[in-house]
This record gives C-alpha cells, sequence and structure tokens, in this order.
C-alpha cells in the first residue's frame, strides 16, 4: 500500500506540472510560413490565430487561390510547430514515467 500512496503523490505532482506546463505553452506563440516566407500565420498555444502577415506582392486579384491555399499552408506549418512543441514538453515531462507503449498524455 506505501507504493500505491507514492504512485497517488507522483501522479498528483505530474498532473501539477502538467498543468504549469499547459498554461506557460498557451502563452507562447508560434510562427508558420509558406511561399518562402511570404506568408507568416502566427498562433498562440492555443493554435487560435493571432496574426497573418503577406507579402503586398501576392495581392494580384487574379491569384486569389494562391493566396488562399498560402494561408492554409502557413497555418498548417504553424500548428505542426505548436504541435511538436507541445510533444516535446510533454517528453519531457513524462520522461522516465512507466507508461504502456503507445500511450500519450493528455489523454
Amino acid at each position: 500500500m506505501k507504493n500505491l500512496g507514492n504512485m497517488l503523490k507522483q501522479a498528483q505532482a505530474m498532473q501539477q506540472r502538467m498543468q504549469e506546463m499547459q498554461a506557460e505553452l498557451e502563452q507562447r506563440e508560434v510562427q508558420g510560413s509558406a511561399g518562402g516566407g511570404m506568408v507568416i500565420v502566427t498562433l498562440n498555444g492555443k493554435s487560435e490565430l493571432r496574426g497573418v502577415k503577406i507579402d503586398p506582392s501576392l495581392l494580384v486579384p487574379d491569384e486569389v487561390e494562391v493566396l488562399e491555399d498560402l494561408i492554409k499552408a502557413a497555418h498548417a506549418d504553424a500548428k505542426a510547430r505548436a504541435d511538436r512543441e507541445m510533444a516535446d514538453e510533454m517528453q519531457k515531462l513524462t520522461a522516465g514515467l512507466p507508461l504502456p507503449p503507445g500511450m500519450k498524455l493528455p489523454f
């Protein structure tokens, strides 16, 4: 039973650290780009859009679809970067924790 008590304490401490880490990550901003940096999208840690920068040379009325595609690509790039940061931080947090293969946190 003593071992179970220790495991519960470790789980509570890890939950606290996870909440702190998530709050910190929500404050971070991540940028993604497309078109060689002609479109830059900024997301926060919750993947909420915080900003879009578009090179003025892309503002051609006949090529709206190109601009739309570049915005989507830049957003996908930023989202992937944010997800990688979250996964990296989660890996640091759970290092040494005996989790079953394939199990990911948070659930």
